[in-house]
């Protein structure tokens, strides 16, 4: 299998990218190149690849494209504090090394994408959870992530033994609060005697709450002290110090994006981590690269909700399966939601 070509990137002050396609020979090139052989690219969101979550999703999608699909792939790191002017460098950049698709990992890439893409007509961009931006070489990958953080909810309630449990949110952004809402209905419809503690590490134009372990970390250990013994967070890199704060405290914490207690990064702490809020990230990052490969390339809103498995709650740890009337319960919200008996709100 080929290696995965990893780019650091520092802004667009520094030397342009320097683009490489690393064969197993060990042979690379650099530049436009040639395009006789497929080639995919992936801009990470904030925290980069290692992050145990959101990008490392994005990663897996593009790593299961390089095996069975032939494909070279290409990864490129966002820097600390940049602006949309380092994005649409980077977009450029990959898009112009012939990579197709080109893909923005995370809403941030938005601004980016709208203004790179019609300067690249027979490039495919992908733009993970958000639609403002749309183009007919633009394809849209969204999720309900609403609907799986009501499951959440849902356990939540069930296994909180204090009645307190809490949500922590890296960015107060619309994204985010609909993972908030969905979590927080799924715990009130549950038992409506549950108090949800809210709380979000850093507010927009300050990203660094999806980015900083440390900040998730006091976050969790503040709703801890205040009687949670549960802990939901959806804060990308910053999550992890949530899980390791939970885990310490021999509390529940409830995982996202990514299957987290098969995390390896977070494998000290796995035996806390109940459970997951999943999105399908991975497969939509594989769909979208097979789709151009295929000639037919997505376009438009590509949408990933509970009724396709594209959202769900994972049931990895062994403790979560055993505790059948959680599970149950789990299982019956799931097929009210699909069945359209539960609307779940997309804002608190």
């Amino acid at each position: 299998m080929r290696r995965i070509t990893r780019i650091a990137t520092v802004g667009v002050a520094s030397a342009a990218l320097a683009l490489s396609a690393t064969a197993c020979g060990g042979k690379s090139s650099s530049g436009g190149g040639d395009n006789k052989d497929p080639k995919a690219a992936i801009a990470y969101d904030i925290g980069g690849r290692g992050d145990q979550s959101f990008n490392d999703a994005a990663f897996a999608g593009l790593e299961k494209a390089e095996k069975d699909l032939a494909i070279k792939g290409t990864e490129a790191e966002p820097s600390e504090g940049e602006g949309d002017p380092d994005k649409v460098q980077r977009l450029t950049e990959l898009a112009r090394a012939g990579n197709n698709p080109v893909i923005g990992v995370g809403f941030a890439y938005a601004p980016a994408i709208a203004e790179v893409a019609p300067k690249f007509p027979k490039t495919t961009f992908g733009l993970i959870d958000d639609t403002s931006k749309t183009g007919k070489n633009i394809a849209n990958l969204v999720f309900n992530e609403e609907q799986g953080s009501y499951l959440a909810g849902v356990a939540a309630a069930k296994v909180t033994k204090s009645r307190t449990v809490g949500f922590i949110g890296g960015v107060e952004t619309p994204l985010i609060k609909k993972f908030e809402a969905g979590f927080v209905q799924g715990v009130k419809d549950t038992n409506k005697d549950v108090n949800v503690k809210v709380q979000y590490l850093t507010q927009p134009p300050d990203f660094g709450g999806f980015s900083k372990p440390d900040l998730g970390k006091a976050a969790a250990q503040g709703q801890i002290d205040a009687g949670a013994d549960v802990i939901y967070a959806a804060a990308g890199l910053a999550g992890s110090g949530s899980i390791e704060a939970a885990a310490k405290a021999k509390k529940w914490a409830i995982g996202v994006d990514s299957d987290q207690y098969n995390q390896k990064g977070l494998a000290a702490y796995k035996e806390y981590i109940l459970t997951s809020v999943t999105k399908d990230v991975s497969d939509s990052v594989y769909n979208l690269i097979k789709s151009v490969k295929d000639g037919k390339p997505q376009s438009g809103e590509v949408r990933y909700g509970l009724d396709k498995d594209g959202v769900g709650l994972a049931t990895s740890n062994p403790a979560f399966t055993k505790l059948t009337d959680v599970t149950a319960a789990v299982d019956k919200a799931k097929a009210d939601i699909t069945a359209g008996k539960i609307d779940v709100k997309t804002a608190p």
